[in-house]
């Protein structure tokens, strides 16, 4: 019986260890990068990056342990030879990957992931980009591995896998094998969270090299492979010729001379500080200032009327992912995929957070969940945040049924942290408690167990909750300089359970508050997105918005109003002559209203064009 458990975790050792090997070659290779490094640093990669190890240790585990199964039911089944063999085809293309990784890394900045394969029609420009590449010495490291790797295994770990005893056949041997094989399921997903583990849960540090270290370069390889939609090189969106493409929009962002003015000045200074409340699934059908169902969120309509509300904002997306992206960073969403999965491309975006760092705030941000959600935790160390909190930094008695803490805990721990936080300072809070299963902890305020009911009772909590905050916040020393952004991630199907592309689904609620306004102002009715949030609020504080150029200045008079939404494989346009609808898969128009132009589709086809040409080259 001893053998039975013995066998499984000598030969998960095994792939462990070959992971540990990977890290100290790829930090001795890249090592004037590791120089500068603390040995602390150092230490987290490896203790960071071992939940990805062994996911991968554990996928190719799976085999193996079936075979050790396989063996406890008839022990004259030798099954060491086969996997042997699988190890060292295995051996042999980790090693082969680990050392391509070595020089790529140097050459493009990046951990190997699935982008070489966009290269294998135009193979001359791959290795152009590494034409520098020390060969010999990559083959002679690739030699090394390859012969130690298999020297251990054969002569260390083959000869615990070889049945040696009567037992192995018993009844206690089967079931412990049997349990090796259905356990692995844990280590595969990363652990018994919520979320399997992506890229994220190994990002740990605000330098990128580090983070890079931490990944399982196998690992990552078989999950970009998997998500290889994502490293797409060619645009399924090219509509129209790229030079009519760019005069249309372009056209978008233009200001005329002759109507230009400047955007009035609402703040009492420029230096305010800032508090981005992201309120998830928050939908205008059912905030009451908006024209939406009276009743569902009072405390949000009355800070409407002490502040500035903007009527007819549109989120860029349906996902949690795709509109952090927009409100953070005023970058347009994808149809089918998300920047947000793909941390090498996250790199490259301009980030509100980064440009006040730069101008001396400190910076935080609030999630009730767990970041490691769709990639949001690379995306934020990306971003540089200074202080990250997530459910883990509170006491599990506070978890709703499923996603995390419920949104008034999260808001009271905000509250108690900013009272010692340095000014100026800038903080995001995202919250969560409206997203399924719409699980609350106070009585329902509206009758009805069906889900447009829960979800309804979800938006009111949560805006009881935001109201009890904001007359808290009231009192603080720090309320006179404070600006209040609120916004939502996306809208929701419900109330009416909308198609997917249907305009109303994608209206959402945006306002500015704070005791750093100068007065109350009357709503603002242009059309606007997402993406023009950032800008909006960069001009207002006298900093450059010139690298968020998919965005606008919602207060400046001479902005064009209009608003840009995709959904899957599709995409919706607002402006003043109407919503236009469009399927990129049938290459139709799904819904158009009759004053809509044939130029407002192939503006809308434009933007789409291009904006996914901007992604590509991320």
């Amino acid at each position: 019986m001893k053998q039975a458990y013995i066998r499984p975790f000598i030969y998960l050792l095994f792939w462990l260890f070959v992971s540990f090997i990977s890290k100290v070659l790829f930090l001795s290779y890249q090592y004037p990068q590791t120089a500068t490094l603390p040995w602390s640093e150092i230490a987290k990669v490896f203790l960071y990056g071992l939940r990805m190890d062994a996911s991968f240790a554990a996928y190719l585990c799976i085999l193996p342990f079936f075979c050790f199964l396989l063996e406890t039911f008839e022990l004259s089944i030798r099954l060491t030879q086969l996997i042997s063999f699988y190890t060292y085809v295995v051996v042999i293309i980790v090693a082969g990957l680990t050392i391509a990784d070595l020089e790529l890394y140097r050459a493009w900045g990046f951990r190997l992931d699935a982008t070489p394969l966009q290269y294998l029609n135009t193979p001359r420009e791959m290795f152009a980009s590494v034409a520098a590449t020390p060969i010999f010495l990559l083959l002679g490291l690739y030699l090394l591995l390859v012969v130690a790797w298999c020297t251990i295994y054969t002569r260390v770990v083959q000869p615990f896998l070889r049945p040696q005893t009567p037992d192995l056949t018993s009844r206690s041997s089967k079931i412990i094998t049997a349990w090796c094989l259905l356990v692995l399921i844990i280590p595969m997903r990363g652990g018994l969270q919520h979320i399997p583990i992506n890229q994220s849960d190994v990002y740990f540090s605000s330098r990128l090299f580090a983070n890079h270290a931490a990944v399982n370069l196998p690992w990552n390889v078989l999950y970009t492979l998997n998500k290889r939609n994502l490293a797409a090189t060619k645009n399924p969106y090219e509509y129209l010729p790229a030079k009519t493409a760019h005069q249309l929009v372009d056209s978008l962002y233009a200001l005329s001379p002759a109507t230009a003015t400047a955007s009035p000045q609402i703040l009492k200074n420029t230096r305010p500080n800032v508090l981005f409340i992201i309120l998830e699934s928050y939908t205008g059908k059912l905030v009451g200032c908006l024209g939406g169902e009276p009743g569902v969120t009072p405390n949000i309509d009355s800070i409407a009327q002490q502040g500035l509300l903007f009527k007819n904002i549109y989120a860029g997306g349906d996902r949690s992912e795709k509109g952090l992206v927009a409100l953070l960073s005023g970058y347009p969403v994808q149809t089918t995929t998300s920047i947000i999965k793909l941390p090498r491309k996250t790199e490259h975006l301009p980030h509100l957070n980064k440009l006040l760092k730069i101008k001396g705030y400190t910076t935080s941000y609030y999630y009730g969940g767990e970041l490691a959600f769709a990639n949001i935790k690379s995306y934020l160390l990306n971003a540089g945040y200074d202080k990250l909190v997530s459910k883990f930094d509170f006491n599990s008695s506070n978890y709703n049924s499923k996603w995390g803490v419920h949104d008034h805990v999260l808001l009271e721990k905000w509250l108690s942290d900013l009272k010692e936080e340095k000014q100026p300072f800038f903080s995001t809070l995202f919250t969560l408690s409206s997203h399924e299963p719409y699980d609350i902890p106070i009585p329902a305020k509206f009758p009805g167990t069906d889900e447009a009911t829960l979800f309804k009772n979800s938006m009111f909590y949560t805006d009881q909750a935001i109201g009890q905050f904001i007359r808290t916040a009231k009192k603080q020393a720090w309320w006179s300089n404070t600006l209040i952004i609120m916004a939502a991630d996306h809208g929701h199907r419900f109330p009416g359970d909308d198609p997917n592309y249907k305009s109303s689904k994608f209206r959402i609620p945006f306002l500015l508050s704070g005791g750093a306004l100068k007065q109350a102002y009357s709503p603002v009715t242009i059309i606007g997105s997402q993406t023009d949030i950032v800008p909006t609020i960069l001009h207002q504080l006298n900093l450059p918005a010139e690298s968020f150029k998919w965005g606008k200045d919602l207060l400046n008079p001479a902005a064009k109003p209009f608003a840009f939404y995709v959904f899957n494989d599709g995409f919706g346009f607002v402006t003043p002559d109407g919503v236009v609808t469009y399927d990129n898969i049938a290459k139709k128009v799904i819904t158009q209203d009759k004053t809509v132009t044939t130029q407002q589709i192939d503006t809308g086809k434009a933007y789409l064009q291009l904006s996914f040409d901007d992604y590509l080259r991320k």
